[in-house]
């Protein structure tokens, strides 16, 4: 259909289109994209077996939806996306303010000028990207910015009294007509603007200033909601909750694979970035496993959830971290190392809330720890358990660093240390390049230097070895003579107060 040539009501209808509820609407385009294999719903990644069935199957029901979920699950852009699932095009009544349908207007304005017109009345086409609307729920939204209000100004130019709908102001969801109209964070609103929510979902009436007024709109809701929000903030009504078809559940990532998916898909580097930073798997797994121990750990928050943009924002922060160093040497290219971890602390402390035992730590000492257990985490996927080892008092693999630390040496490994320093400081330890080559032989020599790091980082952590804080980096010692030699002051974790945030 050329809808260029199609102008007025009367080629309207010789071009034999038939009107559909946007309901309908995305009922046929989720029949014909299931048909063809094809996903609505492209860039949403990890529940092509959970959330997705469920979304085509409430779209297939024609229901209103909610999606129920912890805060960084993706609930907003699931919900953009089904814009996808709208015709390109539909038509309307040149003028209208709430896209009516020329084979079934609703406002007064479209009435009365196609009785005054008949099939000569002109009709505007409207893209499906003009059919979204989305509203942030707070507490100070009105049922006025929702539904409308009277216009006094209007009603005095033409006279009319405030009961006649040629003076109201319609707000969002009467414009929505025909369309999506996405309300995120539901609890937030105010029980009373809730029960106008329901008037509309159930009686198709609205009411402004005690006038009512018919207007059977056609709107596909999708609300969005945490459960946290229903005892922190606020609660959804039952009647409203009951009128709202389908609930479903979104979770996170099932698994480090898929959230490392997630992370490169949404972080945004800049190409020097990607050309000139190296940052090898091992690092990337570290990243998203952080994620993994924050959900789990006990001074974190629970109900409050631990977002997907913790592992965004620390990839990116980890990049730039590395990026600062490569400036600051006058290098060309460099790789990530394990120390440049500690530049996502930052990345970590605003997307975690802490429960009191978290806040007794400080929010810094929580990031350093989770890394920790992070890295020790990942270990056991790359090279044998130390713990184990020495249960079994088998032959022990790490017996010649641990022996070379116990001599008295020590490394310190500065956040500004050069590619060259760096490899220096690592191939000066005996025995750790020997492990690297037992466990990992495939590694080539930017991968083999950062296996050699991340040792040391993971003996550490297994209590192998003792680590102290630097105003400039990170110290290892042997674990014994530490815990004889120890001041007072000396500190094994990044604080707060230290010199890497000044």
């Amino acid at each position: 259909m050329n809808i260029s040539k199609i102008r007025t009501i009367g080629d309207l209808k010789k071009s034999g289109y038939k009107t559909l509820s946007v309901k309908e609407e995305l009922r046929k385009n989720m029949i014909e994209f299931l048909r063809q294999g094809k996903n609505p719903f492209e860039g949403i990644i990890g529940y092509d077996d959970t959330v997705i069935p469920e979304l085509q199957t409430a779209i297939l029901s024609r229901h209103n939806i909610i999606l129920l979920g912890l805060r960084g699950q993706a609930k907003t852009r699931v919900a953009r996306l089904f814009v996808n699932l709208l015709d390109e095009y539909i038509p309307v009544v040149e003028g209208s303010e709430i896209n009516d349908d020329p084979f079934n207007p609703l406002s007064k304005y479209a009435k009365d000028l196609i009785k005054e017109a008949g099939d000569d009345t002109k009709i505007s086409w409207l893209h499906r990207s003009e059919r979204y609307t989305e509203k942030l729920a707070t507490p100070d939204v009105t049922v006025a910015d929702l539904i409308g209000d009277v216009d006094p100004i209007k009603a005095a130019a033409l006279k009319l009294p405030y009961s006649d709908e040629r003076v109201i102001h319609f707000g969002l969801i009467p414009r929505s007509h025909r369309g999506i109209f996405v309300i995120n964070e539901l609890p937030d609103l105010q029980a009373r603007i809730q029960v106008a929510l329901f008037n509309i979902l159930q009686e198709n009436d609205i009411q402004i200033r005690g006038f009512k007024i018919r207007l059977p709109l056609d709107i596909q809701f999708i609300f969005t909601a945490n459960p946290e929000d229903y005892t922190n903030r606020g609660s959804i009504v039952t009647p409203l909750k009951d009128r709202i078809d389908s609930q479903i559940l979104t979770h996170y990532p099932k698994s480090t694979y898929i959230s490392q998916k997630i992370t490169e898909q949404e972080a945004q580097l800049t190409k020097e970035q990607k050309e000139k930073i190296i940052v090898p798997e091992l690092l990337k797994q570290i990243i998203e496993q952080i994620a993994f121990e924050a959900r789990e750990s006990e001074y974190v928050d629970e109900k409050s959830g631990v977002s997907a943009r913790l592992t965004i924002s620390a990839f990116e922060n980890l990049v730039s971290f590395a990026e600062r160093r490569r400036i600051v040497n006058n290098e060309t290219q460099t790789t990530a190392r394990i120390s440049d971890l500690v530049g996502v602390i930052p990345a970590i402390t605003g997307k975690i809330e802490l429960v009191y035992e978290g806040e007794q730590e400080g929010p810094a000492k929580v990031a350093q720890i989770l890394i920790g257990k992070a890295i020790r985490s990942v270990f056991e996927q790359y090279f044998p358990n130390p713990e184990q080892i020495k249960k079994k008092q088998a032959n022990n693999p790490y017996s010649q660093i641990i022996n070379w630390f116990g001599k008295g040496n020590t490394v310190d490994l500065l956040i500004s240390m050069s590619d060259k320093e760096y490899s220096e400081k690592m191939r000066g330890i005996p025995g750790l390049q020997k492990v690297v080559d037992e466990f990992q032989p495939d590694a080539d020599e930017k991968l083999t230097l950062l296996f050699m790091e991340f040792i040391i980082y993971g003996l550490s952590e297994f209590s192998m070895l003792s680590k102290f804080r630097l105003e400039n980096g990170i110290q290892f010692k042997d674990m014994l003579s530490s815990m004889f030699n120890m001041k007072p002051e000396d500190d094994f974790d990044i604080d707060e107060d230290s010199e890497f945030f000044k």
